[in-house]
């Protein structure tokens, strides 16, 4: 496969956005244009994730420019795992949008092709300042779809997100600095070890990863994310819960293995703060009333439970920390699309205005049921293996802590999915809203009552991801492989940073 194409994957998203904003195309051409990129994504992806299966890592300098000079783009395992998922997510949360009219909005398809720009960049930059500079094209876009869609609070929410976002951002670019100050290079692979050498690197370096937990809405800076994702569309917030965070947990796992080259020093404060996340973040749940806002507390939750792997940084740490990234993308976004279904049809997400779905739609049931399950860690879905992968892996590391809190957290999870499965699908029904006319059987017509029915256009984004989870869980060897060649990069970075150095 030439190493040619990795900048299309970044160009042609933008390029189809510039289209879009120039000539204004009929809804149908629009809608076409907003999906193709991403399936034509998912297929490349996949590719690179046959070719670098065996450890393979491609690489290409952007524009040809000279070593150290240019942009590199690089894919090995890890990111060609991450690059299959978001574009996978992109594609069926830009599904769902359509098939709610989200995509009527000005603007909606551009914004989305640029935010995946600036994610596959991301994923695959081998240069610090890169990393920033794709992050923010990223954001951008970020702040008008949450700021164009949703209730009324999502202007409120806007200002936090962006607010934060922009603080958060500076301090990122601060330790930049402060790397390039005391190492006289941003370049990925030139940084290799220097953390361990350098005092100033690793403040520097320390700098960033703080950044990047913010941005992962790490305890006891998760706040943001509570008060922001729920106000703000159904397809946007599976969109960004797919994305966002999980683009900045990537980082964090990747900075660490190669700048600091996994030191053992720093690994304790990891596994004490993510252990408090994953605590922290399934108690916030406790008292919410809605389902988005349940399930953003849980992706709190969750995050915690994925960091857990960088910070034990065994083989067995990170095999499970990359299978449950991998895991938790798509499990959030099922569930996320599968309410936001109910929400969009129904009006509301509120437990105590829902109930006794599960008889009317049973498919969408059993969608959300299945990721829930997965969610919650029970066979014989994909958050099984994950979540007895990194017990394991934490028993191994003699974090007993830590493997400790996993386990109840999973318990308070499971009764938080009960939680809603009792209020929205199951528990007694509401009164219906929607009055239609019947014929009587005396001659004439009486009006009844009739509960609204959630169209098989909404139904499929969330069980075609919830079906994604229970597939993985079936053949989780396959997941697990790559996930163990993804973290054998990890441990041993130097085919990497030979790779980002050209």
């Amino acid at each position: 496969m030439t190493t040619a194409l990795l900048p299309l994957l970044v160009a042609a998203p933008l390029t189809v956005a510039g289209i879009l904003v120039l000539t204004r195309p009929p809804l149908w051409l629009s809608r076409t244009l907003l999906l193709a990129p991403s399936a034509a994504s998912l297929v490349i992806s996949t590719a690179l994730l046959w070719v670098t299966r065996d450890g393979e890592i491609l690489s290409h300098n952007v524009a040809l420019w000279a070593d150290g000079i240019s942009i590199p783009f690089v894919v090995d395992t890890f990111s060609a795992l991450m690059l299959w998922t978001t574009s996978l997510l992109v594609l069926v949360c830009g599904a769902f949008a359509v098939a709610v009219g989200d995509d009527k909005a000005s603007y909606f398809g551009p914004l989305v092709l640029v935010l995946s720009a600036g994610v596959t960049g991301a994923l695959m930059t081998g240069d610090l300042f890169n990393l920033f500079v794709f992050i923010e094209v990223m954001l951008l876009p970020a702040y008008g779809l949450l700021a164009m869609l949703g209730s009324l609070r999502r202007l409120r929410s806007g200002r936090i997100y962006v607010t934060l976002n922009l603080l958060t951002s500076t301090v990122f670019l601060a330790g930049v600095a402060l790397v390039y100050g005391a190492a006289g290079t941003v370049n990925i692979g030139q940084l290799a070890g220097a953390a361990s050498e350098s005092p100033m690197v690793a403040v520097g370096m320390g700098v960033v990863i703080l950044a990047l937990s913010v941005k992962s809405a790490v305890v006891p800076v998760h706040g943001w994310l509570a008060r922001t994702y729920p106000s703000t569309s159904p397809a946007v917030t599976a969109l960004f819960s797919g994305l966002h965070t999980k683009i900045a947990i990537y980082a964090i796992y990747r900075l660490y293995a190669v700048v600091f080259d996994g030191d053992s020093t720093y690994l304790w404060i990891g596994v004490v703060v993510f252990s408090a996340t994953m605590l922290v973040g399934v108690l916030g749940a406790v008292g919410e009333d809605t389902t988005r806002s349940i399930l953003v507390f849980h992706m709190v939750s969750q995050i915690g439970y994925i960091l857990l792997g960088v910070a034990l940084f065994t083989e067995l740490g990170l095999i499970a920390g990359i299978f449950y990234l991998i895991h938790h993308m798509i499990v959030k976004a099922s569930l996320f699309l599968s309410t936001g279904a109910i929400e969009h049809t129904h009006g509301t997400g509120a437990l105590n205005r829902l109930g006794g779905i599960a008889r009317h739609e049973p498919l969408l049931a059993i969608a959300f049921m299945a990721a829930a399950l997965s969610l919650a860690g029970l066979p014989p879905f994909s958050g099984f293996v994950a979540k007895l992968t990194l017990v394991a892996g934490a028993f191994q590391a003699g974090e007993w802590m830590a493997a400790a809190v996993a386990v109840a957290v999973s318990l308070f999870t499971l009764m938080s999915m009960l939680k809603i499965w009792g209020g929205v699908f199951w528990g007694k029904e509401p009164e219906p809203k929607r009055p239609v006319d019947e014929p009587h059987e005396a001659g004439g017509s009486t009006t009844v009552l009739v509960r609204p029915k959630v169209p098989t256009s909404l139904l499929l984004p969330g069980v075609v991801l919830a079906a994604t989870t229970l597939c993985i869980g079936l053949g989780a060897t396959v997941l697990l492989d790559l996930s163990a060649t993804a973290a054998a990069n990890l441990l041993d970075t130097s085919t990497y940073v030979e790779a980002v150095l050209g």
